[in-house]
């Protein structure tokens, strides 16, 4: 052995080096920490998306329920059991259409439930209308007398707010007395139709109108070809006999409470005032002084007809517009206004 050997540091050649199996084991237990803290984590964001996942799927199924209820819910009724004399309030607001709050089914529907209530000591038409179909009128009209001539020991009473006019005026003629306020509108006893013509539009943009029909007047009134005398002629008739038919039952339902004035079916409006002066009314208040004053039960119970909450809020929303600016466009209507 040499000399370096000897003198050299016993433990220098000899110190322990980490060895590489206790080097890679400290080196696993790195990864497997780092792997458990990722599976961790993974399954807590799964559980997290999954919470997510219940949560959302929970409001869709809500979202779709409710939904779901207002399609499919029936038209509502205001009407609720009260003990006690009450007077049956019925609300005719708006257009007068098969297709607006103020249409024939639910007002005659509100009209039976009210007179078929004991407790209900009179009926009153609560009316702010512009008018509207004829035929909706009608109806109501038709169903007021046959009701009043079944119960005849239930009157009716018409209230006026705002405006009563064409359609809600044939309405209210079927009642046992009229109210209005003394600046409310009522009248206009007469029938309109209205449409456009677009044959000069089209003229103009050189768009030329290809209609085929079988049948002399299939296309009557088309709004995209010129105006015929004959058709014209013949939809005045139409009118006119719309508007005798408006007038007879006015006149059956006022009788000598009318003044002979030659205005009163010319299609004016009149203020309530004026209507009192002229026999188109027979008093000034509303439905809640006609509930106190003349019938003598003051409490007003609604027996209104309610469309569905769904409807509703459409309504409001305004989706029906386009579809409403649309007919108004391309139809010609008879509307008692």
């Amino acid at each position: 052995m040499s000399d370096w050997d000897r003198d050299k540091n016993p433990g220098w050649g000899d110190q322990s080096v980490p060895s590489s199996s206790a080097a890679q084991q400290s080196e696993s237990g790195r990864d497997w920490r780092l792997i458990e803290k990722l599976v961790l984590s993974s399954q807590a964001e799964q559980r997290k998306s999954r919470r997510w996942g219940i949560f959302f799927k929970s409001l869709t199924f809500i979202y779709l329920f409710v939904i779901l209820f207002l399609l499919y819910a029936p038209v509502q009724s205001g009407f609720e059991k009260v003990g006690g004399e009450h007077t049956a309030l019925i609300q005719i607001n708006g257009p007068i259409a098969a297709d607006e709050e103020a249409n024939a089914d639910s007002v005659v529907t509100a009209l039976r439930e009210a007179f078929d209530e004991p407790e209900a000591k009179a009926v009153v038409l609560r009316i702010n209308s512009p008018g509207g179909s004829p035929v909706q009128s009608g109806y109501i009209n038709d169903e007021i007398e046959r009701l009043r001539a079944e119960h005849p020991d239930k009157k009716v009473y018409a209230v006026i707010s705002d405006i009563g006019a064409s359609g809600a005026y044939y309405i209210a003629a079927a009642a046992d007395e009229i109210y209005a306020d003394k600046a409310s509108l009522v009248g206009s006893i007469g029938v309109v139709a209205g449409g456009f013509g677009f044959t000069g539009l089209m003229d103009k943009l050189g768009v030329e109108r290809r209609l085929y029909t079988s049948g002399e007047n299939k296309a009557f009134l088309d709004p995209f070809t010129p105006e015929n005398d004959k058709e014209v002629a013949f939809w005045q008739d139409v009118l006119d006999t719309t508007h005798q038919q408006f007038i007879e039952q006015v006149k059956e339902g006022r009788g000598d409470r009318l003044k002979d004035d030659s205005r009163l079916f010319s299609g004016l409006v009149w203020t309530g005032e004026q209507a009192l002066d002229l026999g188109l009314i027979d008093g000034l208040g509303s439905s809640s002084y006609v509930a106190r004053e003349v019938v003598g039960a003051e409490e007003l119970v609604d027996y209104s007809r309610r469309p569905s909450q769904l409807k509703q809020l459409i309504d409001q929303l305004g989706v029906s517009l386009g579809s409403g600016v649309a007919s108004e466009l391309l139809q010609s209507r008879v509307e008692l206004r």
